[in-house]
């Protein structure tokens, strides 16, 4: 028998019409626009598909993708297809904000010693875990006060990651040397240097698979705060107003909901107000 030649999957070309099915599949099922422009990088992350599966040619594959043998496929494909960019404290006025007056409100006005985050599009892990920073420091000088962290992606890569909480040094610069100390572990290992959230914090979060073009999204009901930032970019005007909306339906009324800085709800129907750019209330 013939062996596959492992460079043939490095050669492997996406045909504009393969790419044609794959794109509209993509943002039938998932949202995420993939325009001609991303022809050549929708080709280079599907390469490492091939190459795992051993498949020689794209139009191969996605007759694969589309079979009913290839259902398990498709989430291994959104796991290379999906950008997972983020940063611990990245927009960190948002985080200022939250512990200046969000986190006060609730719990000095409204008189509220719990409270529920969900970072929706969470990627792997470090914005939920900057707000468990973030709600411990406040939960220190709030007697009472405590807090539970939900984080949500489509990139089961990415869901293990936060899971385990290990990150490497570099990633982890941004945090102020006294939070470091206070919920970093630093590996033994000094030839790959990596810190590890610690357990206490671990314990305020977990984490769900969830796709943002379902219909009914499987989460908890009564967020206090919705953090659903530099997401909703990857979508259109019809897509954001209906994520958003089926979001909503899991905030408090008069709970905070958080975009990215380059995101707004501008000529879409949600039942938000702005309070501040990029911060809002539900109705």
């Amino acid at each position: 028998m013939t062996q596959p030649n492992p460079m043939a999957y490095y050669d492997a070309k996406l045909s504009d019409k393969d790419f044609a099915r794959l794109s509209k599949f993509i943002f039938q099922q998932y949202g995420i626009k993939m325009p001609e422009a991303k022809h050549i990088m929708l080709q280079s992350r599907l390469q490492k598909r091939l190459r795992a599966l051993q498949i020689p040619s794209f139009s191969d594959y996605v007759d694969y993708v589309f079979s009913p043998q290839g259902e398990a496929e498709i989430i291994s494909m959104m796991d290379v297809v999906s950008t997972n960019k983020t940063d611990f404290f990245r927009e960190n006025q948002h985080f200022e904000y939250l512990m200046d007056t969000v986190l006060p409100e609730i719990y000095e006005v409204k008189k509220q010693n719990f409270v529920k985050v969900w970072s929706a599009g969470c990627s792997s892990g470090e914005e939920p875990y900057t707000l468990a920073i973030v709600l411990s420091e406040f939960a220190k000088k709030c007697r009472g006060f405590d807090f539970q962290i939900l984080g949500s992606d489509l990139s089961t890569i990415v869901l293990d990651k936060a899971v385990t909480a290990i990150y490497p040094e570099e990633r982890v610069d941004v945090i102020p040397m006294d939070l470091k100390k206070k919920y970093l572990l630093k590996s033994k290992d000094r030839t790959k240097p990596t810190v590890r959230i610690v357990p206490e914090l671990r314990a305020k979060a977990s984490f769900m698979r969830l796709n943002f073009m379902d219909e009914v999204y499987d989460a908890p009901q009564n967020f206090d705060i919705i953090f659903c930032r530099n997401v909703l970019i990857y979508f259109d005007r019809v897509t954001q107003e209906k994520v958003i909306n089926k979001l909503c339906r899991h905030l408090k009324p008069d709970g905070f909901f958080f975009l990215g800085h380059s995101e707004s709800v501008t000529g879409i129907s949600v039942p938000l107000k702005q309070i501040k750019p990029t911060v809002f209330r539900r109705i």
